[in-house]
């Protein structure tokens, strides 16, 4: 892999596998899908399967590239939906691993590699890395989609990212788009994630490297819904059995999907926008976006981090000035004390990740005290796709604005205090459409 942290799984290609082995009966074990390495730090490593049947006793060998040892790590069910989770932990940094999911004395799953992140700080430079990000996959299933041409599409976009070899990847919301048929039953909601693991075109991201995700409103309930929808609770639960993120909620609140991860020199900033909003009709008094405790943490959590880029991920447009659909100026009252939080406090290098529009483009704004600030929305990667270059943003960049199935990598690369921060997007069939750069050594302008 051309990028400083590595992690990979050996999965055979063109078919989905059907991993098997014999545990204490007859009856093979079959996983779903490919297994899922979740967040890897410099001490722990989380990974995820699904199995097609209840099973008990699934455990990993794992060893260090280095050793000959192995240690055995038992699998922790979620209690949902057949899915199980290896948290492993005391590792060492920089350092290569290898598992195998094991159910007896059999394999369940071809090996598993993963490289912990590298103890940088106060000995070298900060590592290179590449990051993947896109938001909004509709996975087609002719039962249960609304009659007509189909919504979903160009499936290998996923292996277009396998070819760009991301050291991670970060989903922006609307990962899965939950039908009608399925926001009735908790089964229903297990069913749509497991429909969406088993596409073929999928696998080998999914083991490729460290997956991270929020979610939006086609993850947590109907087209739109905000922290009224009844059925949060089978939201949050059916997320958190399918991701593997480094934990979920923060102290003040943790019913949110909220959380931080820093890879590299670099700290994300995972925001939950739909448990605690309340929609913007119901006037200045009462519509919230992300809600007083969130907001009070994320200000506190930005202020406090030392990241030269602070890249927030949240499921709708953040800096455009369009007051339409759920973009973030719907909520003025949020959003200006939130900007001016950013001002007062001279916080840089903050750079929102968005998805949600069906399209992608870059908006920019600087703030009154000098600073500049991004949003790079990313959107959609397999869903229908739109142009809305007559939508009313006056922070778009100049040539960003793409209306077709895409993601983006971000390249973060240079010395330890010139940080550069490379956004490359790309079509489905791993196209460059355009690239900018913002320099830490040029108050984070855009070249």
């Amino acid at each position: 892999m051309k990028n400083s942290f590595s992690v990979s799984l050996i999965w055979m290609p063109l078919i989905i596998l059907l991993a098997r082995c014999d545990g204490a009966d007859s009856n093979p074990v079959q996983l779903t899908s490919s297994p899922m390495l979740g967040h890897v730090g410099m001490r722990d490593a989380h990974i995820w399967a699904q199995t097609m049947e209840p099973v008990s006793g699934m455990y990993m060998k794992m060893w260090m590239d280095s050793s000959s040892t192995h240690q055995v790590i038992q699998g922790e069910p979620t209690g949902h939906f057949n899915c199980v989770k290896w948290n492993v932990h005391s590792l060492e940094p920089g350092s290569s691993y290898r598992g195998v999911l094991m159910q007896g004395a059999m394999a369940c799953s071809d090996t598993i590699n993963w490289q912990t992140q590298a103890l940088w700080q106060y000995r070298s430079d900060p590592p290179a890395f590449t990051i993947a990000t896109g938001s909004c996959t509709y996975i087609n299933e002719q039962s249960y989609d609304r009659p007509g041409k189909p919504y979903g599409g160009d499936y290998h976009i996923f292996e277009a990212i396998v070819r760009d070899e991301p050291n991670a990847m970060v989903w922006l919301g609307d990962n899965v788009y939950l039908r009608e048929v399925d926001l009735g039953s908790f089964e229903g909601y297990g069913h749509r994630y497991s429909h969406m693991r088993q596409v073929p075109e999928l696998q080998n991201l999914l083991s490729l490297c460290p997956q991270y995700a929020i979610w939006d409103d086609h993850d947590f309930g109907p087209n739109d819904c905000d922290g009224s929808w009844v059925h949060q609770d089978w939201s949050r639960d059916a997320f958190q059995s399918f991701w593997a993120n480094p934990g979920f909620g923060i102290p003040e609140a943790p019913e949110l999907n909220a959380s931080t991860f820093l890879f590299g020199d670099v700290e994300f900033f995972m925001l939950d926008n739909r448990t605690h909003r309340v929609n913007h009709t119901m006037g200045p008094d009462r519509r919230q976006y992300l809600g007083e405790k969130q907001l009070n943490w994320l200000i506190q959590s930005l202020r406090n981090s030392r990241a030269p880029f602070k890249m927030i991920a949240v499921g709708g447009q953040m800096l455009s000035d369009a007051a339409i659909y759920e973009n973030y100026a719907q909520y003025p009252e949020e959003r200006e004390r939130l900007l001016l939080a950013l001002d007062e406090l001279g916080i840089r290098g903050v750079v929102f990740l968005s998805g949600d529009r069906h399209n992608t483009e870059l908006t920019s704004m600087q703030l009154p005290g000098g600073n500049w600030i991004y949003d790079l929305t990313v959107s959609p990667l397999t869903s229908g796709s739109y142009d809305h270059t007559d939508e009313p943003n006056n922070h778009r960049v100049d040539g960003t604005m793409l209306g077709e199935r895409n993601y983006a990598l971000l390249n973060f690369s240079g010395p330890r205090k010139e940080r550069v921060l490379e956004m490359v997007v790309k079509n489905s069939e791993g196209e460059e459409q355009w690239r900018r750069s913002i320099s830490a050594g040029s108050r984070y302008s855009l070249n």
